[in-house]
């Protein structure tokens, strides 16, 4: 379960199952157990305002400067 983190205010984006080796490029919805994300639009945001992903479809695409995460990945 990693834990994705806002980079600008370290503030908590998602509790995600990740599954795999690899950096975070998409979150799919399935996956996510946690959300304290805003939404605006199809825009993913921090409550703090930073620009976090976008919604295409079943997953959030990530800004890949725009978080951090720690936790473990889940091998498969």
């Amino acid at each position: 379960m990693l834990t994705i983190r806002c980079k600008k205010c370290k503030g908590k984006i998602f509790k995600y199952n990740k599954i795999g080796k690899g950096r975070v490029l998409r979150c799919w919805f399935s996956r996510i157990r946690k959300d304290y994300s805003v939404r605006d639009g199809n825009e993913v945001k921090c409550e703090c305002g930073n620009l976090i992903g976008i919604i295409e479809g079943p997953k959030v695409k990530m800004k890949q400067n725009a978080f951090e995460y720690s936790g473990t990945k889940v091998r498969k």
